[in-house]
């Protein structure tokens, strides 16, 4: 089945199913209902049905589905039976958090080079991996076959990075920071705005244990 014709939101929940029958194959879980996965990532089991449906898996009747089965087809889906390599853009506090995560490197995901522009940086290397100057950015990923770019700098720079990215041939682009980037159709950008996740958290933590624990104090009008 072409990725076209699945959902953007099934495949945000692809993720969360593969992690949720990885947990269940090291449990040495042979099969599981499409109730019990449901109730592991969250949704409720039509989901669960429809999404692995478009991806032309069914499960057997009063039995479920193939744990194995799923880890497999889900990675494949998913692009993880192969290696994508990352370059970090920004070598401060968050660029050296990532590249000293080995998990991204397990999950097919290397990062094979950090770039900046402050000269104090450039020739230096974090976990191993050099530091180069953003000028390099063309040459190197054509030379590392980088797949993946992640913006990790100030957000007022996301959008020139975002530029050079583009221009040097990436086709997905991970943006850490708040400011919107501007790309071409052909680009495919995820957001991670920390700041976003935890105003929502706080919306429904004011509605939940916060109001009953006296913590979310509302801010005092000045």
């Amino acid at each position: 089945m072409s990725s076209s014709e699945i959902s953007a939101a099934t495949v945000g929940r692809l993720p969360a199913y593969l992690r949720a029958l990885i947990e269940l194959a090291g449990d040495e879980s042979a099969t599981v209902s499409s109730d019990h996965l449901a109730e592991l990532v969250g949704v409720n089991p039509a989901t669960v049905r429809r999404d692995l449906a478009s991806l032309r898996i069914t499960g057997t009747r009063g039995v479920g589905y193939d744990v194995k089965y799923l880890v497999f087809e889900i990675s494949v889906e998913l692009g993880l039976n192969q290696e994508w390599p990352v370059a970090v853009i920004g070598a401060g506090n968050l660029g050296r958090a990532l590249a000293n995560y080995a998990g991204l490197t397990e999950r097919g995901f290397p990062i094979r080079c950090l770039f900046d522009t402050d000269q104090a940086k450039i020739g230096t290397e974090v976990a191993g991996i050099p530091v180069r100057h953003l000028d390099d950015l063309a040459g190197t990923v054509a030379e590392l076959g980088i797949a993946v770019g992640v913006i990790a700098t100030p957000a007022d720079g996301a959008q020139e990075v975002a530029d050079a990215l583009v221009s040097a041939g990436i086709g997905s682009i991970l943006n850490f920071t708040a400011h919107p980037i501007i790309v071409p159709d052909r680009v495919v950008v995820r957001r991670v705005d920390i700041a976003t996740e935890l105003q929502i958290l706080s919306f429904y933590q004011q509605r939940g244990v916060g109001t009953s624990t006296g913590t979310g104090v509302p801010l005092e009008v000045r």
